[in-house]
Protein backbone atom coordinates (compact mmCIF):
# COMPACT_ATOMS: atom_id res chain seq x y z
CA UNK A 1 0.00 0.00 0.00
CA UNK A 2 1.27 3.96 -0.36
CA UNK A 3 2.37 5.66 2.59
CA UNK A 4 -1.32 7.50 3.52
CA UNK A 5 1.18 10.63 5.18
CA UNK A 6 1.96 11.21 1.83
CA UNK A 7 -1.61 10.91 0.17
CA UNK A 8 -2.94 13.46 3.31
CA UNK A 9 0.67 16.07 2.56
CA UNK A 10 0.66 15.33 -1.04
CA UNK A 11 -2.39 14.04 -2.81
CA UNK A 12 -2.00 15.76 -6.02
CA UNK A 13 1.18 13.24 -6.28
CA UNK A 14 -0.90 10.50 -6.18
CA UNK A 15 -3.67 11.62 -8.70
CA UNK A 16 -0.66 12.71 -10.89
CA UNK A 17 0.49 9.08 -10.46
CA UNK A 18 -2.73 7.50 -10.93
CA UNK A 19 -2.87 9.22 -14.31
CA UNK A 20 0.02 8.02 -15.77
CA UNK A 21 -0.98 4.73 -15.00
CA UNK A 22 -4.14 5.17 -16.90
CA UNK A 23 -5.95 3.96 -13.38
CA UNK A 24 -9.21 6.25 -11.74
CA UNK A 25 -7.79 9.09 -10.01
CA UNK A 26 -11.06 9.86 -8.39
CA UNK A 27 -10.09 6.89 -5.94
CA UNK A 28 -7.61 9.40 -4.14
CA UNK A 29 -10.31 11.60 -3.03
CA UNK A 30 -12.40 8.41 -2.00
CA UNK A 31 -9.55 7.70 0.20
CA UNK A 32 -8.79 10.91 1.83
CA UNK A 33 -12.61 11.28 2.02
CA UNK A 34 -12.32 7.39 3.89
CA UNK A 35 -9.44 8.45 5.63
CA UNK A 36 -11.12 11.54 7.08
CA UNK A 37 -14.22 9.53 8.46
CA UNK A 38 -12.44 6.89 10.08
CA UNK A 39 -9.81 9.02 12.28
CA UNK A 40 -13.43 10.70 13.18
CA UNK A 41 -15.21 7.77 13.69
CA UNK A 42 -12.04 6.83 15.96
CA UNK A 43 -11.77 10.05 18.23
CA UNK A 44 -15.73 9.71 18.63
CA UNK A 45 -15.36 6.10 19.53
CA UNK A 46 -12.04 7.09 22.28
CA UNK A 47 -14.31 10.13 23.62
CA UNK A 48 -17.42 7.88 24.11
CA UNK A 49 -15.20 5.20 25.75
CA UNK A 50 -13.47 7.95 28.02
CA UNK A 51 -17.25 9.12 29.74
CA UNK A 52 -18.30 5.66 29.50
CA UNK A 53 -15.33 4.93 32.33
CA UNK A 54 -15.85 7.92 33.67
CA UNK A 55 -19.66 8.01 34.00
CA UNK A 56 -18.83 3.99 35.38
CA UNK A 57 -17.08 5.16 38.47
CA UNK A 58 -19.45 7.55 39.18
CA UNK A 59 -22.73 5.05 39.00
CA UNK A 60 -20.26 3.03 41.54
CA UNK A 61 -20.31 5.99 43.94
CA UNK A 62 -24.28 5.85 43.72
CA UNK A 63 -26.65 4.78 45.72
CA UNK A 64 -30.70 3.79 45.66
CA UNK A 65 -32.77 6.26 43.48
CA UNK A 66 -29.68 7.89 41.78
CA UNK A 67 -28.17 4.65 41.29
CA UNK A 68 -31.20 3.30 39.29
CA UNK A 69 -30.93 6.23 37.25
CA UNK A 70 -27.59 6.26 36.26
CA UNK A 71 -27.69 2.59 35.19
CA UNK A 72 -30.58 3.53 32.82
CA UNK A 73 -28.64 6.44 31.25
CA UNK A 74 -25.06 3.79 31.29
CA UNK A 75 -27.08 1.26 29.12
CA UNK A 76 -27.78 4.39 26.43
CA UNK A 77 -24.17 5.56 26.69
CA UNK A 78 -23.31 1.80 26.21
CA UNK A 79 -25.38 2.01 23.03
CA UNK A 80 -23.89 4.84 21.99
CA UNK A 81 -20.55 3.44 22.08
CA UNK A 82 -21.51 0.14 20.51
CA UNK A 83 -22.68 2.18 17.39
CA UNK A 84 -19.48 4.48 17.63
CA UNK A 85 -17.42 1.17 17.48
CA UNK A 86 -19.79 -0.43 14.32
CA UNK A 87 -19.15 3.55 13.15
CA UNK A 88 -15.32 2.98 13.22
CA UNK A 89 -14.84 -0.71 11.87
CA UNK A 90 -16.83 0.15 8.99
CA UNK A 91 -15.07 3.08 8.30
CA UNK A 92 -11.42 1.12 8.81
CA UNK A 93 -13.02 -1.04 6.34
CA UNK A 94 -13.48 1.53 3.65
CA UNK A 95 -9.97 2.75 4.23
CA UNK A 96 -8.59 -0.59 3.80
CA UNK A 97 -10.58 -1.74 0.46
CA UNK A 98 -9.89 1.88 -0.86
CA UNK A 99 -6.31 1.73 0.10
CA UNK A 100 -5.64 -1.52 -1.25
CA UNK A 101 -7.15 -0.52 -4.49
CA UNK A 102 -4.62 2.43 -5.36
CA UNK A 103 -1.47 1.14 -6.99
CA UNK A 104 2.55 2.10 -5.99
CA UNK A 105 3.42 5.31 -6.60
CA UNK A 106 4.99 5.59 -10.22
CA UNK A 107 8.52 6.93 -10.25
CA UNK A 108 8.87 10.10 -11.39
CA UNK A 109 11.40 9.27 -13.61
CA UNK A 110 9.87 6.41 -15.40
CA UNK A 111 8.39 7.25 -18.74
CA UNK A 112 4.72 8.10 -19.44
CA UNK A 113 2.36 6.36 -21.23
CA UNK A 114 1.66 2.84 -21.72
CA UNK A 115 3.18 -0.93 -23.39
CA UNK A 116 5.05 1.04 -26.35
CA UNK A 117 6.32 4.00 -24.63
CA UNK A 118 9.08 2.38 -23.48
CA UNK A 119 12.79 4.34 -23.52
CA UNK A 120 15.60 2.45 -24.42
CA UNK A 121 18.39 2.84 -22.13
CA UNK A 122 20.74 1.00 -23.81
CA UNK A 123 21.88 -1.55 -26.73
CA UNK A 124 24.66 -4.39 -25.53
CA UNK A 125 25.23 -6.40 -28.34
CA UNK A 126 24.92 -6.78 -32.30
CA UNK A 127 22.49 -9.35 -33.62
CA UNK A 128 24.82 -11.99 -35.64
CA UNK A 129 24.68 -11.57 -39.76
CA UNK A 130 23.19 -15.20 -40.60
CA UNK A 131 24.06 -15.97 -44.71
CA UNK A 132 21.16 -18.63 -44.09
CA UNK A 133 17.60 -17.97 -43.32
CA UNK A 134 17.68 -18.65 -39.42
CA UNK A 135 15.09 -20.99 -37.88
CA UNK A 136 13.05 -20.48 -35.19
CA UNK A 137 13.14 -22.31 -31.60
CA UNK A 138 11.10 -24.83 -31.91
CA UNK A 139 12.38 -26.30 -35.28
CA UNK A 140 15.72 -26.35 -33.87
CA UNK A 141 14.87 -27.79 -30.27
CA UNK A 142 12.58 -30.21 -32.06
CA UNK A 143 16.00 -31.39 -34.12
CA UNK A 144 18.22 -31.39 -31.46
CA UNK A 145 15.95 -33.38 -29.59
CA UNK A 146 15.66 -31.12 -26.73
CA UNK A 147 11.78 -30.30 -26.88
CA UNK A 148 8.58 -32.35 -27.09
CA UNK A 149 5.14 -29.90 -27.57
CA UNK A 150 2.94 -32.92 -29.09
CA UNK A 151 3.19 -34.49 -26.14
CA UNK A 152 3.28 -31.51 -23.65
CA UNK A 153 0.04 -30.58 -24.92
CA UNK A 154 -1.28 -34.54 -24.65
CA UNK A 155 -0.54 -34.89 -20.93
CA UNK A 156 -1.76 -31.47 -20.15
CA UNK A 157 -2.82 -29.32 -22.80
CA UNK A 158 -1.88 -26.44 -24.99
CA UNK A 159 1.26 -24.31 -23.72
CA UNK A 160 2.53 -27.71 -21.79
CA UNK A 161 5.84 -29.33 -23.22
CA UNK A 162 8.41 -31.47 -22.08
CA UNK A 163 11.69 -30.25 -21.70
CA UNK A 164 13.91 -33.33 -23.06
CA UNK A 165 17.59 -34.58 -23.51
CA UNK A 166 19.94 -31.30 -23.81
CA UNK A 167 16.54 -28.96 -23.85
CA UNK A 168 16.11 -30.15 -20.39
CA UNK A 169 20.05 -30.48 -19.46
CA UNK A 170 20.21 -26.50 -20.86
CA UNK A 171 17.62 -25.44 -18.69
CA UNK A 172 19.54 -27.22 -15.72
CA UNK A 173 22.70 -25.71 -17.01
CA UNK A 174 21.41 -22.02 -17.26
CA UNK A 175 19.90 -22.28 -13.93
CA UNK A 176 22.47 -23.75 -11.99
CA UNK A 177 24.79 -21.09 -13.72
CA UNK A 178 22.21 -18.34 -12.14
CA UNK A 179 22.21 -19.62 -8.93
CA UNK A 180 26.38 -19.90 -9.20
CA UNK A 181 26.43 -16.18 -9.68
CA UNK A 182 23.78 -15.27 -6.90
CA UNK A 183 25.92 -16.80 -4.26
CA UNK A 184 28.82 -15.27 -5.90
CA UNK A 185 27.07 -11.74 -5.14
CA UNK A 186 25.98 -12.65 -1.62
CA UNK A 187 22.53 -13.84 -2.23
CA UNK A 188 20.97 -17.05 0.25
CA UNK A 189 19.33 -19.68 -2.62
CA UNK A 190 15.82 -21.12 -1.68
CA UNK A 191 13.70 -23.48 -3.46
CA UNK A 192 10.34 -21.78 -2.70
CA UNK A 193 6.63 -23.10 -2.22
CA UNK A 194 4.60 -23.13 -5.33
CA UNK A 195 1.44 -22.59 -3.81
CA UNK A 196 0.42 -19.90 -1.33
CA UNK A 197 -1.81 -18.67 0.66
CA UNK A 198 -4.61 -15.68 -0.13
CA UNK A 199 -3.24 -13.00 2.11
CA UNK A 200 0.71 -13.53 0.50
CA UNK A 201 -0.70 -13.09 -3.12
CA UNK A 202 -2.59 -10.23 -2.10
CA UNK A 203 0.53 -8.82 -0.31
CA UNK A 204 2.66 -9.04 -3.72
CA UNK A 205 0.18 -6.94 -5.54
CA UNK A 206 -0.94 -10.07 -7.99
CA UNK A 207 -4.78 -10.31 -7.07
CA UNK A 208 -5.85 -6.77 -8.68
CA UNK A 209 -5.84 -6.22 -12.25
CA UNK A 210 -3.44 -9.80 -12.46
CA UNK A 211 -5.72 -11.79 -10.85
CA UNK A 212 -6.95 -13.26 -14.08
CA UNK A 213 -3.04 -14.75 -14.77
CA UNK A 214 -3.15 -16.69 -11.20
CA UNK A 215 -4.51 -20.04 -11.13
CA UNK A 216 -5.95 -20.73 -7.94
CA UNK A 217 -7.20 -24.12 -5.97
CA UNK A 218 -10.12 -23.00 -4.53
CA UNK A 219 -11.05 -26.28 -2.62
CA UNK A 220 -7.72 -25.58 -1.01
CA UNK A 221 -7.91 -21.70 -0.92
CA UNK A 222 -4.40 -21.89 -2.16
CA UNK A 223 -2.59 -19.78 -5.18
CA UNK A 224 -0.18 -21.17 -7.87
CA UNK A 225 2.36 -18.84 -7.91
CA UNK A 226 3.79 -16.48 -11.27
CA UNK A 227 7.17 -16.30 -9.55
CA UNK A 228 9.36 -16.84 -6.62
CA UNK A 229 8.68 -13.14 -5.83
CA UNK A 230 5.87 -13.91 -3.75
CA UNK A 231 6.96 -16.68 -1.18
CA UNK A 232 9.98 -14.61 -0.98
CA UNK A 233 8.13 -11.54 0.34
CA UNK A 234 5.50 -13.37 2.40
CA UNK A 235 8.77 -15.26 4.23
CA UNK A 236 9.22 -12.50 6.54
CA UNK A 237 5.86 -11.25 6.56
CA UNK A 238 4.94 -9.64 9.90
CA UNK A 239 8.69 -9.51 10.69
CA UNK A 240 11.14 -6.94 11.64
CA UNK A 241 14.12 -7.55 9.79
CA UNK A 242 17.88 -6.35 10.97
CA UNK A 243 18.75 -4.41 7.68
CA UNK A 244 21.92 -2.40 9.91
CA UNK A 245 24.44 -4.04 7.55
CA UNK A 246 22.62 -3.28 4.34
CA UNK A 247 20.17 -5.29 2.13
CA UNK A 248 19.28 -8.80 2.49
CA UNK A 249 18.78 -10.90 -0.54
CA UNK A 250 17.60 -14.33 -1.29
CA UNK A 251 17.44 -15.96 -5.10
CA UNK A 252 14.50 -18.49 -5.06
CA UNK A 253 14.39 -21.80 -7.74
CA UNK A 254 10.55 -22.36 -8.79
CA UNK A 255 8.55 -23.84 -11.38
CA UNK A 256 6.23 -20.61 -12.40
CA UNK A 257 2.32 -21.20 -13.09
CA UNK A 258 0.57 -18.56 -15.21
CA UNK A 259 -2.76 -18.77 -16.84
CA UNK A 260 -1.70 -16.65 -19.57
CA UNK A 261 -5.41 -15.16 -19.84
CA UNK A 262 -6.12 -12.81 -22.46
CA UNK A 263 -2.71 -14.00 -24.77
CA UNK A 264 -4.64 -16.37 -27.11
CA UNK A 265 -3.46 -16.15 -30.36
CA UNK A 266 0.28 -14.70 -28.93
CA UNK A 267 3.24 -16.64 -29.36
CA UNK A 268 1.70 -20.21 -29.67
CA UNK A 269 4.20 -21.63 -31.30
CA UNK A 270 6.85 -23.52 -28.61
CA UNK A 271 8.04 -22.33 -25.34
CA UNK A 272 8.09 -18.05 -25.69
CA UNK A 273 4.78 -17.56 -23.67
CA UNK A 274 3.55 -20.94 -21.97
CA UNK A 275 1.94 -21.85 -18.85
CA UNK A 276 4.39 -23.33 -16.81
CA UNK A 277 8.37 -22.87 -17.28
CA UNK A 278 10.97 -21.93 -14.59
CA UNK A 279 13.08 -19.43 -12.84
CA UNK A 280 15.95 -17.86 -11.01
CA UNK A 281 14.56 -14.70 -9.14
CA UNK A 282 16.83 -12.35 -6.69
CA UNK A 283 14.64 -10.90 -4.11
CA UNK A 284 15.85 -8.17 -2.04
CA UNK A 285 14.90 -6.31 1.42
CA UNK A 286 16.19 -2.94 1.71
CA UNK A 287 16.03 0.21 3.79
CA UNK A 288 13.55 2.82 1.43
CA UNK A 289 16.98 4.92 1.02
CA UNK A 290 18.65 2.47 -0.37
CA UNK A 291 16.38 1.22 -2.99
CA UNK A 292 17.34 2.74 -5.91
CA UNK A 293 20.54 1.79 -6.00
CA UNK A 294 19.72 -1.97 -5.13
CA UNK A 295 17.74 -1.57 -8.49
CA UNK A 296 20.88 -0.51 -10.38
CA UNK A 297 23.01 -3.33 -8.68
CA UNK A 298 20.27 -5.65 -9.40
CA UNK A 299 19.81 -4.68 -13.53
CA UNK A 300 23.58 -4.81 -13.39
CA UNK A 301 23.53 -8.56 -11.72
CA UNK A 302 20.92 -9.23 -14.72
CA UNK A 303 23.19 -8.07 -16.92
CA UNK A 304 25.89 -10.06 -16.13
CA UNK A 305 24.03 -13.18 -16.48
CA UNK A 306 23.01 -12.21 -19.76
CA UNK A 307 26.77 -11.68 -20.95
CA UNK A 308 27.64 -15.32 -19.88
CA UNK A 309 25.25 -16.22 -22.54
CA UNK A 310 26.67 -14.05 -25.50
CA UNK A 311 23.36 -12.79 -27.04
CA UNK A 312 22.25 -9.16 -27.85
CA UNK A 313 20.21 -7.23 -25.40
CA UNK A 314 18.83 -4.01 -25.36
CA UNK A 315 17.63 -2.45 -21.53
CA UNK A 316 14.45 -0.53 -21.50
CA UNK A 317 12.89 1.67 -19.01
CA UNK A 318 9.16 0.61 -18.86
CA UNK A 319 6.17 3.43 -19.09
CA UNK A 320 3.94 4.00 -16.44
CA UNK A 321 1.35 2.68 -17.87
CA UNK A 322 2.73 -0.88 -18.45
CA UNK A 323 4.27 -0.83 -15.04
CA UNK A 324 2.34 -3.70 -12.34
CA UNK A 325 0.32 -2.80 -9.35
CA UNK A 326 3.37 -3.14 -6.85
CA UNK A 327 6.00 -1.79 -9.04
CA UNK A 328 7.14 2.50 -8.89
CA UNK A 329 9.58 1.34 -11.85
CA UNK A 330 10.66 -1.57 -14.07
CA UNK A 331 13.80 -2.29 -16.11
CA UNK A 332 13.28 -4.91 -18.91
CA UNK A 333 16.14 -7.00 -20.20
CA UNK A 334 14.72 -7.77 -23.94
CA UNK A 335 17.40 -10.22 -26.50
CA UNK A 336 17.24 -10.33 -30.35
CA UNK A 337 15.17 -12.96 -31.38
CA UNK A 338 16.56 -13.71 -34.88
CA UNK A 339 12.95 -15.34 -36.04
CA UNK A 340 11.01 -12.96 -35.35
CA UNK A 341 13.57 -10.13 -35.98
CA UNK A 342 12.78 -8.25 -33.07
CA UNK A 343 13.79 -7.87 -29.06
CA UNK A 344 11.70 -9.82 -27.08
CA UNK A 345 11.79 -9.58 -22.81
CA UNK A 346 14.45 -12.30 -20.76
CA UNK A 347 14.49 -10.45 -17.05
CA UNK A 348 12.54 -8.04 -15.35
CA UNK A 349 13.63 -5.94 -12.40
CA UNK A 350 11.24 -3.96 -10.08
CA UNK A 351 11.55 -1.45 -7.66
CA UNK A 352 8.40 -1.77 -5.20
CA UNK A 353 9.55 0.68 -2.67
CA UNK A 354 7.79 0.34 0.50
CA UNK A 355 4.33 -1.44 -1.48
CA UNK A 356 4.54 -4.75 -0.35
CA UNK A 357 6.26 -4.61 2.99
CA UNK A 358 3.60 -2.28 4.07
CA UNK A 359 0.36 -4.70 3.03
CA UNK A 360 2.47 -7.57 4.55
CA UNK A 361 4.13 -6.29 7.33
CA UNK A 362 7.83 -6.55 7.13
CA UNK A 363 9.36 -3.86 8.86
CA UNK A 364 13.22 -2.23 10.25
CA UNK A 365 14.29 -0.49 12.87
CA UNK A 366 15.66 2.84 11.87
CA UNK A 367 18.62 4.99 13.70
CA UNK A 368 15.87 5.77 17.11
CA UNK A 369 14.79 1.84 16.81
CA UNK A 370 11.34 2.77 15.43
CA UNK A 371 9.80 0.03 13.11
CA UNK A 372 9.29 1.08 9.74
CA UNK A 373 8.23 -0.27 6.09
CA UNK A 374 10.85 -1.82 4.74
CA UNK A 375 11.77 -1.80 0.69
CA UNK A 376 11.18 -4.58 -1.61
CA UNK A 377 13.04 -5.08 -4.99
CA UNK A 378 12.60 -7.92 -7.57
CA UNK A 379 14.85 -9.68 -10.89
CA UNK A 380 14.67 -12.27 -13.08
CA UNK A 381 18.01 -14.27 -12.98
CA UNK A 382 17.15 -16.72 -15.96
CA UNK A 383 14.29 -18.24 -16.87
CA UNK A 384 12.90 -21.44 -19.66
CA UNK A 385 12.25 -18.38 -22.48
CA UNK A 386 16.59 -17.68 -22.01
CA UNK A 387 16.85 -21.77 -24.02
CA UNK A 388 14.86 -19.81 -27.01
CA UNK A 389 17.42 -16.69 -27.30
CA UNK A 390 20.36 -19.20 -26.96
CA UNK A 391 19.35 -21.40 -29.98
CA UNK A 392 18.39 -18.90 -31.95
CA UNK A 393 21.24 -16.61 -31.70
CA UNK A 394 23.85 -19.32 -32.03
CA UNK A 395 22.53 -21.72 -34.20
CA UNK A 396 24.21 -22.85 -37.64
CA UNK A 397 23.30 -23.54 -41.27
CA UNK A 398 23.21 -27.16 -40.72
CA UNK A 399 20.61 -26.74 -37.61
CA UNK A 400 23.79 -27.14 -35.13
CA UNK A 401 23.76 -24.91 -32.04
CA UNK A 402 26.92 -23.80 -30.80
CA UNK A 403 26.43 -23.95 -26.63
CA UNK A 404 27.85 -20.70 -24.88
CA UNK A 405 31.33 -21.89 -22.47
CA UNK A 406 29.62 -20.47 -20.01
CA UNK A 407 26.76 -23.05 -20.22
CA UNK A 408 29.49 -26.09 -21.47
CA UNK A 409 30.18 -27.76 -18.04
CA UNK A 410 26.36 -28.62 -17.50
CA UNK A 411 26.37 -30.62 -21.04
CA UNK A 412 29.22 -32.69 -20.19
CA UNK A 413 31.77 -30.24 -21.82
CA UNK A 414 30.01 -30.01 -25.36
CA UNK A 415 30.75 -27.44 -27.70
CA UNK A 416 27.99 -27.77 -30.33
CA UNK A 417 24.44 -29.37 -30.14
CA UNK A 418 23.68 -31.88 -33.12
CA UNK A 419 20.86 -32.24 -35.07
CA UNK A 420 19.81 -36.26 -34.00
Amino acid sequence: MIDLRTLREDPEAVRASQRARGEDEQLVDQLLSADERRRSSVSRADTLRGEQKAFGRQVGKAKGEERDALLVKGKEMAAEVKAAEAEQAAAEQAVTELHRAIPNLVHPDAPAGGEDDYVVLKHVGEPKPFDFEPADHLDLLSKLGGVDMERGAKVSGSRFYFLTGVGALLQLSLLNLAVQQAVANGFQVMITPSLVRPEIMAGTGFLGAHASEIYRLAEDDLYLVGTSEVPLAGYHADEILDLSTGPRRYAGWSSCYRREAGSYGKDTRGIIRVHQFDKVEMFSYCRPEDAEAEHARLLAWEEQMLAKIDVPYRVIDTAAGDLGTSASRKFDCEAWFPSQQAYRELTSTSNCTTFQARRLGIRYRDEDGKPQAAATLNGTLATTRWIVAIVENHQQADGSVVVPEALRPGLGGVEVLEPR
